[in-house]
């Protein structure tokens, strides 16, 4: 859907984008989770944390900001290298 709406959208100078972010250190995501699922979970990714959402924020800040002029029609997986 993203590329779709980039390639009708982009005539019209509109960028779209979207972020997919991994587990992130929310109260939601925590909510019913032991102890040692969240650790299970946080080794997922290179850096052994939850990512925190000023991080998933800090990529959404990116792609609607000034410094992106050219990004569109991308999936931005902003989950600190998880591969599952």
């Amino acid at each position: 859907m993203t590329r779709v709406l980039a390639k009708d959208l982009g005539r019209k100078g509109i960028l779209v984008n979207a972020i997919a972010p991994g587990p992130t250190a929310t109260a939601l995501f925590k909510k019913g989770k032991s102890e040692e699922l969240i650790k299970t979970i946080s080794s997922w990714n290179p850096f052994n944390r939850l990512g925190e959402p000023e991080e998933i924020a800090q990529a959404v800040g990116w792609l609607v900001g000034s410094g992106n002029t050219w990004v569109t029609g991308q999936t931005v997986r902003a989950n600190g290298g998880m591969a599952v």
